[in-house]
């Protein structure tokens, strides 16, 4: 929807986003010519999960905070899970750590499915949504759910069920999977590889505008393979840091626009980018042969900062993350323990993930019988945000000569290639009352 303003302005507003999970809305004021303002308006109501967990014992983060993403309940488990253990000393071994990276696997493909093809694909091939779509590729839509069952089902085998997970726990996991329940998975693991190699050369054909982001890159480095369930923290400026580090780098204010509140990096203003296109940039070199093989035949160098390009390299990463799994499968001897003992402690824990999104961080403070006394979680979304406006302003402006419908919809598109998760990044805010 737009309007004229009595000055003469113009305001382009989406009151709704749609294909994006959450509730929120877009608003660009125009004049003439220029962009004068952008706003990525977050009203879903604010979720109170820092506050839920003070004075909840230290074991709980991982039940609690899968509740606060029916699509990425994995990345929030085990960056508390992390968190946690860190607080409390403890190191899980190689093993349980093999197996969330398996759990986690089955989250990315799932997650990555569901957006490509059904959020993203339809505004590359010109449609409202996934069923307009499929009344004329079927066979598009059909591969993009046999994709994401297959990850489904890997949750459901190693985490209990397919959304918020129960076999999650701090040290580990109430059971571990038998190599028997791993291996039934096997033949749909393998169809689903060989569909994520035949949907990056699908994507590869999609028309994109030609534009590459100047912002900062960061993500995950772990000390082998590509970022998933741990690592250090590295920028395209060249930076590396621990993540116990994290706070230090990373400041959250709030907008008035929004009830989630938007992340700056070393105080800077300009926005920093997480997620694929950050994971990919700055991990490249980690990918498997097969992964670096379809990117370079999609057209993808060891770098991708055009972010209508960031469904291909998230298709890139179905790839990789479907190879994991079966790696992981193949390799699999029963007999592992399924956990182990984290005591309580005093202290403070620092841990962070590659949610499909991009890093999700987690900071827990403890008592000394393990009650939590303070909790911070900073989702990948709210360190998206500025980008996202950065973006939207930049495109804008590049797309005036569009008709009011044809704008919504590129702005939209803009958006959407960040795959927003609007419901992770909603905080309760600070309210403060002056009275006289």
């Amino acid at each position: 929807m737009t309007h004229k303003l009595s000055d003469g302005g113009q305001v382009l507003e989406v009151g709704t986003l749609a294909r994006v999970e959450g509730e929120g809305g877009m608003h660009i004021s125009f004049r003439d010519g220029r962009v004068e303002d952008v706003q990525l308006r977050i009203y879903e109501p604010p979720r109170f999960y820092e506050g839920f967990l003070r004075g909840r014992a230290w074991t709980e983060p991982p039940d609690i905070t899968a509740r606060i993403c029916g699509i990425c309940p994995v990345a929030y488990q085990f960056s508390s899970c992390l968190a946690i253990e860190d607080a409390c000393g403890v190191t899980v071994p190689d093993a349980i750590r093999t197996v969330r990276r398996l759990l986690y696997c089955g989250e990315w493909i799932e997650s990555h499915a569901l957006h490509v093809f059904l959020l993203h694909a339809p505004d590359f091939l010109g449609y409202d949504g996934a069923i307009e779509m499929a009344r004329d590729h079927p066979h598009v839509v059909e591969m993009g759910l046999r994709i994401k069952k297959a990850g489904n089902d890997l949750m459901t085998v190693v985490g209990g069920r397919s959304v918020h997970p129960v076999n999650v726990r701090v040290g580990g996991f109430y059971r571990m999977p038998t190599r028997v329940e791993l291996h039934r998975l096997r033949p749909a693991l393998a169809r689903a590889l060989d569909d994520a190699v035949a949907t990056v050369s699908l994507v590869a054909t999609f028309d994109v505008p030609d534009w590459e982001q100047p912002w900062t890159y960061l993500s995950l480095r772990p000390d082998h393979g590509y970022p998933i369930e741990g690592g250090r923290v590295v920028t395209s400026t060249g930076a590396d840091w621990d993540v116990r580090d994290f706070p230090q780098h990373v400041t959250e204010v709030h907008v008035p626009h929004s009830t989630a509140l938007h992340a700056r990096l070393d105080g800077e203003d300009t926005p920093y980018v997480v997620g694929p296109l950050a994971r990919y940039t700055l991990n490249h070199h980690r990918l498997s042969p097969l992964a670096k093989d379809v990117a370079h035949e999609a057209g993808l160098g060891s770098t991708c900062r055009n972010p209508f390009r960031s469904i291909v390299v998230r298709s890139v990463e179905l790839v990789y993350a479907l190879e994991e799994a079966l790696r992981i499968v193949d390799a699999w001897a029963d007999g592992v323990a399924p956990s182990v003992p984290v005591p309580a402690r005093a202290g403070e824990g620092f841990g962070a993930t590659e949610a499909p999104r991009g890093v999700l961080f987690h900071r827990y403070r403890l008592d000394d019988d393990g009650t939590i006394l303070d909790a911070q979680i900073v989702p990948p979304t709210s360190q998206n945000q500025p980008s996202i406006e950065a973006d939207l302003r930049v495109m804008a402006e590049r797309w005036t000569v569009l008709s009011d419908d044809d704008l919504s919809h590129r702005c939209e598109h803009a958006i959407r290639n960040y795959d927003p998760c609007i419901s992770c990044a909603t905080h309760f805010l600070d309210l403060r009352v002056e009275r006289s």
